[in-house]
């Protein structure tokens, strides 16, 4: 009797909890349908479009429920920020641009483009003024952009060159009893050094310096031009320490004035010719993607039926179907072969954004690229990642477009088994096998690989390298010894990049699209984006999992990082043609 109420009690609780969970479902959903269907927001005449970043910059926006905040995040894509700054720059009703910044949660070449939309906005003699209590270098870079950057008082600013940290988990490793099993090809295949060493070897430090050199020196050469300030003088700045307060970074003019936020808005009303005693018209970004200016841009061009199609491929690579995060083969070849076979499509333009990940993926990825191309001008778009695996999808596109400051390359393979017999061991934990054949448990962590089974393996990532480096060449038309001389795994920045031939042209997503209706012929098109959403179906299916991340991020706080490293380990399966994904470039 006592287990019948034991049990009837825990499928009462399980019942209760399916409820309160669809409940919430609920309200989700009507909260994002409410979200979504707002009124137009009207943008009052002499206001001022604000900027600023707090969440994470993804190259498509997205929506996710949050149950941790009761919410529906929304998280903006880049797309969205420089098609609202090209609106703005022809919006009688937008004055100027307010930089509110402190940090900016993008990668470098998520900068670069943003910045390079706001270098075309300054050009109509719209102002510009930026203002932030902290600057870090990738927000200082974006600010290099305004008529009058203004700081904090007791604020401060981040000027002492870039950083890469890597973190290495082989002595973790050997504490615990995990041998990794890693066979790889290429010299600066580094993503396995975390696992193998204890610091840099020095083939991979060399690839580092020289493309987070890359990285710094286009940084100081945009902040050189716009702050009249000569790079060798930037360099001094930065090796001394002089920017070591706001004072100091008045004194060396980096910044026009101290200035506290209110001041900062005393001015924007002086510039927007509002009264003192009036309050300041401002628009956030959020807000000014509702306007009805920002329905007739670019992406209704006159009506037409014609189209470019513009598919995303963010993330790592893995068999099977994707989402906002991964790139899956299935689905990512499902939206390649979709534009492809769409009548009304007339070029397409995928966008990588990617680490890499599985090599098979990539290969079967690549196929669908390869039946694109032979059909309609197939250009690619580096965002901030696109090495090893997001090359290897990349590579036979008519055009290659990067910035100077995209991660690209790393043109290598490897392999990655963990031998935990040892930990097994000291956990009293005992494995029996039995096989049908010698070497059916080839690749189990309970035991060890014989030398036998890592030179069939070691043969396996011979061929697949030889693969990947004879696509590369056909796709850039070189020879395999060229790509091998600059393959090995090697990571390069888009500007060393375009100077190897990895690359052909610099810019962001918009002159790729702008290269695809040249070759396509088009002057009038529409832009049609891949994978398409449906957005029901997308709250329903990532409650679960967005909402588990968020209450994991809100409680491990800056660690968070951490645990999303440990999950990609988790993941990596099969043979890998992917980028040292522990750099951290701060």
């Amino acid at each position: 009797m006592k287990s019948f109420f034991k049990f009837m009690f825990a499928g009462m609780f399980g019942s209760i909890l399916a409820l309160i969970i669809v409940a919430l479902i609920g309200v989700l959903v009507i909260v994002g349908i409410a979200k979504f269907s707002d009124e137009d927001i009207v943008v009052k005449e002499k206001s001022v479009l604000k900027l600023s970043f707090e969440n994470q910059i993804a190259d498509r926006s997205s929506t996710q429920p949050n149950i941790s905040k009761f919410s529906i995040d929304t998280k903006l894509g880049l797309s969205d920020i420089t098609d609202a700054i090209k609106t703005a720059e022809k919006d009688d009703n937008i004055k100027g641009i307010w930089l509110n910044l402190s940090s900016i949660p993008a990668g470098v070449a998520t900068v670069e483009e943003i910045r390079n939309s706001l270098l075309d906005f300054k050009k109509s003699g719209k102002f510009i003024i930026a203002n932030a209590d902290f600057y870090t270098h990738k927000s200082y870079y974006l600010a290099s952009t305004a008529d009058k950057i203004y700081l904090t008082p007791e604020g401060d600013m981040q000027f002492m060159g870039l950083s890469a940290q890597i973190m290495f988990f082989k002595s973790m490793l050997e504490k615990i009893g995990v041998e990794p099993e890693i066979i790889r090809h290429g010299k600066f295949k580094s993503a396995v050094e975390p696992f193998m060493l204890d610091q840099m070897s020095d083939a991979n430090r060399e690839q580092t310096l020289k493309y987070v050199g890359s990285i710094w020196n286009n940084f100081l050469k945009g902040i050189s031009k716009e702050r009249k300030i000569s790079i060798e003088n930037l360099n001094l700045y930065a090796d001394s320490l002089y920017i070591k307060s706001a004072k100091a970074a008045l004194e060396y003019k980096m910044i026009d004035e101290l200035k506290y936020y209110d001041m900062v808005v005393d001015e924007l009303k002086t510039l927007t010719e509002i009264e003192k005693k009036d309050d300041l018209n401002t628009v956030s970004l959020s807000d000014y993607l509702k306007t009805p200016a920002n329905y007739d841009i670019e992406n209704i061009k006159k009506y037409t039926n014609k189209k470019i199609a513009v598919i995303y491929a963010s993330g790592q690579i893995n068999m099977g179907k994707g989402d906002d995060e991964t790139i899956g083969s299935a689905s990512l070849s499902k939206s390649i072969r979709e534009a492809r076979m769409d009548t009304s499509v007339k070029a397409i333009v995928l966008r990588v954004n990617s680490p890499g990940g599985s090599a098979l993926a990539s290969e079967i990825i690549w196929r669908e690229t390869i039946l694109a191309k032979k059909e309609k001008p197939f250009i690619v778009s580096m965002g901030d990642v696109a090495a090893s695996g997001g090359y290897y999808i990349a590579c036979f596109a008519d055009t290659i477009v990067a910035e100077p400051n995209t991660i690209t390359g790393s043109i290598g393979v490897f392999g990655l088994l963990f031998n935990t017999v040892e930990l097994m061991n000291k956990i009293g934990v005992n494995t029996s096998t039995v096989n049908t054949n010698k070497h059916a448990d080839i690749g189990s962590p309970t035991k060890k690989m014989t030398p036998f089974e890592r030179a069939i393996i070691q043969e396996k990532i011979e061929d697949i390298y030889d693969t990947f480096i004879t696509h590369v060449a056909e796709g850039r038309g070189m020879t395999k010894e060229d790509i091998d001389s600059i393959g090995q795994g090697r990571v390069w920045s888009g500007k060393d990049a375009l100077d190897n031939g990895l690359v052909d042209v610099m810019g962001g997503l918009q002159i790729a699209i702008d290269i695809a209706s040249q070759k396509s012929g088009l002057e009038d098109y529409k832009i049609k984006v891949y994978p398409e959403k449906e957005m029901f179906e997308k709250i329903i299916g990532d409650l679960f999992k967005n909402s588990k991340n968020s209450i994991i991020e809100e409680e491990l706080g800056e660690t968070y990082i951490l645990y999303r490293k440990f999950k990609k380990v988790k993941e990596i399966k099969g043979i890998q043609a992917r980028l040292p994904y522990f750099v951290e470039i701060n």
